[in-house]
């Protein structure tokens, strides 16, 4: 019935709608307290993509509403809430964190207003509770964690255990390297979301005796564990081995050499050699004087789908059901390379192994090997999505 709702507003939408003099984008994100890094890293990726098209997505003037989400799911929802019906935005984007997402996003869906994601993308949204106003611009929750599962396979790990933040993305990923990896798991603890003292978890890590860990800590949280990893000296028996965004460019500046040879998963890397990618480092470094990470390319990537989108609809932007089928055929040169969206609007892409290296300038940087781990990788719950055409 929500599903039939939805279609009918949109074409409801649709009847009256007409080009717009300007777009309005809605972004709430974290930008305060230990984990701002990630929010301010898709930001500035969405803000830079932006300027470099004028100021403008499609053609038009764009407005772009920043706010901040305090990691509070109650902030999300209420900024959510005050964007799409006092400020009446096009789009909604910017949430790092799922439970945040989880949160506020019945705001935008129950305004007719679409919500583009740059990171958080859970699995209930792949699956049963898709949505034609959801479109995921990063990746499925589990797929940087099968990707490792799958590269734990190939490195012939036995054993491998597994650590994760008690809140929805945690479980999707640890769910994620299960379904691939085929080894035995030596032991599975979640932690707190937001959790920064791991002497516990490091404690029953010792005790069980793994040949690796793979642990899905983002922000402070990773940087916290890998430091105490080191400094509880497991790192000289045990291998680490982690998803790209706890191994990504702000967290290999906070914790510095004990990041060397560490492997991880992502769909992309600074070194992805095409000409998007070329331009967007190049301009990225230019404007904000430092290495872009993962988040930074995914709210740059977000940005070049909008513009897209608005242009492809001929700046209708209140034809939201003409919005979301250009949104759908997604025709731009993503930084990642290929890029499509599967039938529940999410991602299908390839999924790459990196390692961190020498920049050759004194730093480190990460460095993916030519060929993917996963190539053209979907999602698991794509079956149960019925999405209308």
């Amino acid at each position: 019935m929500a599903m039939k709702l939805v279609l009918a507003a949109l074409l409801g939408l649709a009847a009256s709608a007409h080009a717009a003099d300007k777009v309005k984008v809605g972004f709430v994100s974290t930008l305060s307290g230990p984990n701002a890094a990630l929010g301010v890293d898709i930001r500035d990726g969405f803000q830079l993509a932006v300027k470099l098209h004028g100021g403008k997505l499609g053609g038009l003037p764009v407005e772009v509403l920043v706010n901040d989400d305090q990691f509070k799911p109650d902030v999300g929802r209420q900024l959510f809430e005050r964007l799409v019906k006092r400020d009446k935005v096009d789009f909604m984007t910017g949430v790092v964190f799922s439970n945040i997402m989880l949160a506020a996003l019945p705001e935008a869906i129950d305004n007719q207003v679409i919500y583009i994601s740059p990171n958080a993308a859970p699995s209930s949204i792949a699956g049963k509770d898709c949505n034609p106003l959801f479109f995921a611009a990063s990746w499925p929750n589990d797929a940087y964690h099968e990707a490792a599962g799958a590269f734990a396979n190939q490195r012939s790990l036995k054993n491998v255990y597994l650590l994760a933040p008690n809140y929805q993305a945690g479980k999707d990923s640890l769910a994620g390297f299960k379904r691939t990896f085929k080894g035995e798991i030596a032991g599975e603890t979640y932690s707190q979301l937001g959790q920064l003292d791991y002497a516990a978890e490091l404690a029953q890590i010792r005790a069980a005796r793994p040949q690796a860990v793979y642990v899905f800590l983002p922000g402070g949280m990773g940087i916290n564990f890998i430091k105490q990893f080191v400094g509880a000296g497991l790192s000289k028996d045990t291998m680490l081995l982690l998803p790209g965004f706890s191994a990504d460019q702000d967290i290999i500046s906070a914790v510095g050499a004990p990041m060397a040879g560490l492997f991880n998963t992502a769909h992309w890397s600074p070194d992805l050699d095409n000409a998007a990618n070329r331009r967007f480092v190049a301009e990225f470094q230019k404007e904000y004087k430092r290495l872009p990470t993962l988040y930074a390319s995914q709210g740059y990537d977000t940005a070049l789908l909008m513009d897209a989108a608005v242009r492809d609809a001929k700046g209708r932007v209140e034809d939201r059901q003409a919005l979301r089928q250009a949104l759908k055929a997604a025709r731009f040169e993503s930084v990642r390379g290929a890029f499509k969206f599967n039938t529940n609007q999410y991602p299908v892409q390839n999924y790459y192994v990196r390692t961190i290296g020498s920049d050759g300038k004194g730093g480190l940087v990460n460095k993916s090997f030519s060929d993917p781990i996963l190539r053209a990788h979907g999602d698991a719950y794509v079956q149960q999505c019925n999405m209308p055409k």
